[in-house]
């Protein structure tokens, strides 16, 4: 079932079950073990990426200072979120049983493999969850860059206020800066933050983009090392946000004041991107978004399995379930960024 663009809560009147209706979809996904831990994919991911690493590392050398780099930066910003999805789902507590086994993943892949700092985004990410599309309390829905409700499409003043106008044509070349954006948060938030990680996590920060520029310099000349790094870190970043965008933005905006329960809020504010195995592998398991939500702990790899199971479900309650395509669902999220500037242009 494909959803439209929606941009209202649902009043939701199906009667509730027993008890919890979140806790029968549940009962039923654990009998079917999607909630089972899946080492060995996970093995094989992590293998696999260390591979994509090591071979991008030896091509990087052997092709030294020359404009076929441009093509090995593309390749390191592809690889890059690849890394970036693992270390999405350690976050998640989805790789192993231990907590630090599933931390030190994370930081691994998040500080010292591409420069972001893992306990900064988790705690954001974490609180994304936790109230999905819900105004002020979802950090993803914070006014940045682009604007994501009405009132704050009218709150903004000077430059912000013509970006707005026009963010729905500025959205996919805005994300070129994404990844710049990501580092500089990083960054700032060690700086002003605490924590027991603190040090570790600053460690591994650093030693990133010291080793990320030093490598890059020494090989190539210093015209090519920066174009080298603005396009690995431009594709990087619109490969990320490609990931991301088209999960929550045009689907619902909560108040404070909706009464959801869990299920029904992590439902109606997602959208699923349908396609097979490609779409799978390109968005890191995220094109299952609603179960995703649902179940932020389960294995990536068992989300397709999870969704025949969500999907009757939401049918016995007559619970709209999104699903695009990809090409639709990038439509539907520039239509509602166009949507929502519409009182700067009247």
């Amino acid at each position: 079932m494909t959803s439209s663009v929606r941009t209202q809560p649902y009043a939701v009147s199906a009667p509730s079950r027993r008890g919890s209706d979140f806790a029968e979809l549940k009962r039923r996904v654990q009998h079917a073990g999607l909630l089972d831990r899946r080492p060995g994919r996970y093995t094989a991911r992590i293998a696999f990426n260390g591979f994509l690493l090591l071979a991008g590392g030896v091509a990087f050398v052997l092709v030294g200072d020359s404009w076929w780099q441009l093509l090995l930066a593309g390749y390191f910003g592809l690889v890059f979120t690849q890394l970036g999805f693992l270390g999405h789902d350690a976050g998640h507590r989805q790789v192993f049983r231990s907590g630090r086994a599933n931390d030190v993943l994370g930081l691994v892949h998040a500080n010292l493999l591409i420069g972001l700092s893992f306990d900064w985004w988790i705690g954001k990410h974490n609180r994304h969850h936790s109230h999905p599309n819900e105004v002020e309390r979802d950090p993803d829905l914070a006014s940045g860059a682009l604007v994501w409700t009405a009132e704050q499409a009218v709150a903004r003043r000077g430059l912000g206020r013509v970006i707005a106008r026009i963010q729905a044509f500025l959205f996919f070349p805005m994300l070129l800066l994404e990844a710049l954006n990501l580092h500089y948060a990083s960054v700032r938030a060690l700086v002003a933050g605490k924590g027991k990680t603190r040090i570790a996590e600053a460690l591994m920060l650093a030693t990133h983009f010291i080793a990320y520029a030093v490598v890059i310099f020494l090989v190539m000349s210093p015209l090519h090392a920066v174009l080298f790094i603005v396009v690995q870190q431009g594709v990087f970043g619109v490969y990320m946000g490609c990931a991301f965008a088209p999960n929550h933005k045009g689907m619902p905006i909560l108040r404070p004041e909706d009464e959801l329960d869990y299920l029904r809020r992590q439902v109606l504010t997602a959208r699923n991107v349908s396609g097979g195995w490609f779409t799978q592998f390109a968005l890191g398991g995220l094109n299952y978004q609603i179960e995703h939500h649902l179940f932020p702990s389960m294995p990536s790899g068992s989300l397709r399995r999870c969704q025949p199971l969500v999907k009757a479900f939401c049918r016995e309650l007559s619970l709209p379930y999104a699903e695009s395509s990809a090409w639709r669902s990038y439509t539907e999220v520039l239509r509602y960024l166009h949507r929502v500037a519409a009182p700067l242009r009247a």
